[in-house]
């Protein structure tokens, strides 16, 4: 155990004294998008603490408390600091628990993406022939499309085959599938090119004359060295995620308005707008436009930190 904790401190310290955090601290840019990052991830984990009240509990809602202004109007509440919406709801909860499920559907689109498309790129990479030829030919048609349209497709397929009564039990997972598939091929491609590069190196040679198998050396040896490339996409493609989630929710077809996503907000707030009360949609808004942002710096961070010719 003194041991395990003795190796975990001089991993901390070399990280510390390494190239990536010094260029970290030394952009404060970078260091203001990591703060604001880490604040959205903290108020979405702990919603329940944080939020004032429980945007899903339905019986809390109350219609007499419908379309209430901020708290800077006259006719504003204390009890709810940026208005409600239409149902009664508090804005600024249900933008804690809105900003809970878009982080939540972003980092799960990522993963599943991530894992489809680093899968297929190793395939791709380290069998190369007609299996690349196919991988990579249905990855470049996929890329004519955008990303939108994909999901778009995706999604609609799925509300063809599926019972209604069932769609928002599994809405949440299916808009997670349509983002993961409409994302892969970036991954895909970006691995396959430096598992080709890896693969005419000498510690692959030399596994292979030892005997080892191909899907051995292609996971534990080739798989670590092409990880880098992909950390930066997936922090990118966090931020589309969201995008994403939020342009489908505002079309209607992504989050069911019972579990009030950021986008859903915005498209619920949208038919209020004209009306006078702006809130609704306005401040979800500035919440998807700044999580979106910070996110995007840290990714166009860590694509120059991970660049070795820029260190």
């Amino acid at each position: 155990m003194t041991r395990l904790f003795g190796n975990m401190f001089r991993r901390w310290r070399l990280f510390l004294d390494g190239d990536i955090f010094y260029s970290f601290r030394n952009s404060p840019v970078t260091v203001i998008a990591a703060g604001i990052t880490a604040v959205y991830i903290l108020a979405s984990l702990f919603a329940p603490l944080v939020a004032p009240h429980n945007a899903y509990d339905l019986s809390s809602l109350s219609l007499i408390d419908a379309l209430t202004p901020p708290v800077w109007y006259a006719d504003g509440s204390a009890k709810y600091l940026l208005g409600t919406d239409d149902q009664g709801r508090c804005i600024l909860s249900t933008i804690i628990y809105g900003s809970r499920l878009s982080l939540a559907v972003g980092f799960a689109a990522v993963l599943f993406s991530g894992i489809l498309g680093v899968m297929l790129g190793l395939i791709s990479g380290s069998a190369g022939g007609a299996i690349d030829a196919l991988i990579m030919r249905v990855a470049e048609i996929q890329l004519t499309f955008p990303a939108i349209l994909v999901a778009l497709l995706v999604d609609g397929i799925f509300r063809g085959v599926m019972p209604v009564y069932a769609m928002d039990e599994v809405a949440v997972y299916i808009v997670i599938f349509s983002i993961g598939v409409s994302s892969w091929p970036q991954y895909a491609r970006t691995v396959r090119a430096s598992t080709i590069v890896e693969n005419n190196k000498e510690y692959v040679a030399a596994a292979r004359v030892i005997g080892i198998h191909p899907a051995v050396i292609m996971v534990r040896h080739v798989l670590p060295n092409v990880m880098g490339p992909v950390l930066v996409i997936g922090t990118i493609n966090l931020a589309l995620a969201i995008i994403l989630e939020a342009t489908l929710s505002f079309l209607g077809v992504g989050i069911p308005p019972t579990q009030p996503s950021l986008g859903s907000m915005i498209r619920i707030g949208n038919d209020f707008l004209f009306s006078g009360d702006w809130w609704i949609t306005v401040f979800p808004g500035v919440v998807l436009a700044v999580l979106v942002l910070a996110v995007n710096l840290l990714g166009d961070w860590m694509r120059d930190a991970f660049n070795p010719r820029l260190r």
